[in-house]
């Protein structure tokens, strides 16, 4: 459990990197201005292809289920405004004692608190505003209600498109990123060379699997506390898998590999915390490099016990 944390702590500090957060922001920025294009253009199809899923659930799974997504939105537009006030009034007063380097670290660390105590907030009134948002729902027509269902499935669609494209580009590109941050940290570890054909298949296998899983699964999406356990399992999945076979790739022979196995349960740990990235805005594009950074520094600790 010891290297399990101190990969965690190495994971987050490597983020926080003034390069690495510009790789993270250059990526994160194209992945998700290339969503909203097909989000813009494809927007009408998209409605539609939801609005056909939910004629298929019953009525009070769509109610309970759209109070659920805006709880979630209402605690995202608090995270968002209370950001924006804090810049508002207290932005120059950073500016002058934060260095310019440290600027992005800091915004993370405000939007961070903010989304906590928000969370904190939300956690001790959550049946109160669940109840006060279903009696909203039970007066709107159900065209209406099945009218806004339907669009924050369009965005979640959208939403989970720029998540898998985020993880398979910082795969892609995994093998640049730890030979510099290995180059840095460790110049003296020697790694392997990856066969990016088998690694690359290996990706999208993982990614087919997920979207013919998710796409099954869809119903269960609207229960309650079911779709976050099937949705955050799917995640951890997709995510062990992929940046486990990266980073054994670089460290581990293949006659060493099946070893791996007994240390499922830290890899299971680290895909965790990274599929928490994944709830919050912003933070998603940071997910997929914290957990290549994390998973590469603990196949590095263990590599000697194998």
């Amino acid at each position: 459990m010891q290297d399990v944390t101190e990969s965690i702590i190495f994971g987050f500090k490597e983020i926080l990197n003034y390069h690495t957060m510009k790789l993270v922001f250059l990526i994160g920025v194209t992945v998700t201005l290339f969503w909203s294009a097909i989000g813009f253009f494809l927007w009408d199809t998209l409605i539609g292809i939801s609005s056909s899923l939910i004629d298929l659930v019953p009525f009070s799974m769509i109610r309970s289920n759209s109070a659920w997504m805006l709880e979630s939105l209402l605690w995202l537009f608090l995270v968002i405004v209370t950001f924006a006030l804090i810049l508002v009034f207290f932005g120059n007063m950073i500016l002058e004692k934060v260095s310019k380097e440290k600027y992005s670290s800091f915004s993370l660390g405000i939007i961070f608190l903010s989304a906590t105590f928000w969370a904190v907030i939300g956690f001790f009134n959550a049946g109160v505003l669940h109840q006060k948002l279903l009696q909203l729902l039970n007066w709107l027509p159900f065209e209406t209600v099945e009218a806004t269902m339907s669009y924050l499935l369009g965005f979640y669609f959208i939403y989970s498109g720029i998540i898998i494209t985020m993880l398979f580009v910082t795969s892609f590109f995994s093998e640049h990123l730890l030979i510099k941050l290995s180059k840095k940290n460790f110049p003296y570890e020697v790694l392997l060379e990856e066969n990016e054909f088998k690694t690359s298949k290996k990706r999208v296998v993982d990614i087919a699997i997920y979207a013919a899983i998710s796409i099954l699964a869809f119903p269960l999406l609207f229960i309650p506390v079911l779709n976050f356990i099937v949705q955050i399992t799917l995640w951890v999945w997709l995510i062990k898998d992929t940046f486990v076979e990266d980073a054994q790739a670089l460290l581990i022979a293949q006659e060493n590999s099946e070893k791996l196995t007994q240390y499922k349960k830290s890899f299971f740990i680290i895909s965790g915390v990274t599929a928490l990235f994944n709830f919050l805005p912003l933070f998603n594009i940071f997910g997929p490099f914290f957990g290549e950074i994390t998973m590469f520094y603990y196949i590095k600790q263990i590599k000697s016990k194998l």
